[in-house]
């Protein structure tokens, strides 16, 4: 049961769309599961979207003199807060990365945009799928207090789903911190417009909690066996690009990482 002291007052970021609210006068509870028949209050009318002349039906008390009864979908709306504040600092990190860098790649797709899509807590990390214009990477955050500031860029995880198993590779950024990521698509040149892109990011959600997708392969030997397919691709088209065509000249990690890597570590 999540409470807080003190009457209502009008204070909508304390409560859930699913508060059972009480009058502190009489003691009345207003569910909006049942809405309030008195006043033709459909059920499921929030208690902070009643009318603001709603008042008590039964002793005619103010809504602000209501207190917190039970939320059961406080903490589920504070989960999808800090959801929502995590991903829109990856999405403006990445934002920048395109900006500063990736505008001018030959190899990125200008119809696309960058998005977070999909970001749900698994094992209290925020996990999801990062579209950006030349990549498309399942994404994983650190979980709250978790420090991941340490994590060594390219360094390689294996992590397991349902659907098996995933290499990941460790990354940082300057507002997200430490986080690993997954390549799924690279270079984004097959996909024609965001909403395919966002369509497939959600199916991969989807499928990676999905039990019947487990291969009978070894899923990190074929994950690595497609990254090395996409590098060597990416090689093959930056060597035949007009080398003035970009200034610097991203290496094949540049592209991958969105240029996150650091020059020392390009030439590991």
């Amino acid at each position: 049961m999540t409470t807080f002291e003190g009457s209502y007052l009008g204070a909508t970021d304390k409560i859930s769309a699913a508060a059972i609210m009480e009058c502190k006068i009489c003691w009345t509870p207003y569910d909006p599961a049942d809405g309030d028949d008195y006043r033709q209050v459909p059920p499921g009318t929030p208690f902070f979207a009643l009318p603001d002349d709603w008042s008590c039906p039964n002793c005619d008390a103010p809504k602000e003199q209501f207190l917190v009864q039970d939320d059961p979908g406080s903490d589920a709306t504070q989960e999808a807060a800090d959801i929502d504040e995590r991903t829109a600092k990856l999405v403006t990190d990445f934002h920048e990365v395109w900006h500063a860098k990736m505008r001018d790649v030959p190899l990125v797709n200008k119809m696309l945009h960058v998005e977070a899509v999909g970001f749900q807590m698994h094992e209290g990390r925020p996990l999801g799928v990062l579209i950006s214009p030349w990549f498309m990477n399942l994404i994983m955050l650190p979980a709250k207090g978790e420090d991941w500031s340490d994590l060594r860029a390219g360094a390689k995880e294996d992590l397991t789903f349902p659907s098996g198993t995933y290499e990941f590779i460790h990354n940082t950024r300057e507002m997200v911190g430490g986080y690993k990521a997954c390549s799924l698509f690279s270079p984004m040149g097959e996909f024609k417009t965001q909403m395919q892109a966002t369509d497939v990011a959600r199916a991969v959600m989807a499928a990676l909690f999905d039990e019947g997708n487990v291969a009978e392969t070894d899923r990190s030997a074929d994950i690595r066996a497609t990254r090395e397919a996409e590098l060597e691709a990416i090689a093959e088209a930056e060597a035949a690009r007009d080398d003035q065509a970009i200034d610097p000249t991203p290496t094949r990690r540049a592209v991958i990482t969105g240029g996150l890597a650091q020059p020392d570590e390009e030439q590991a």
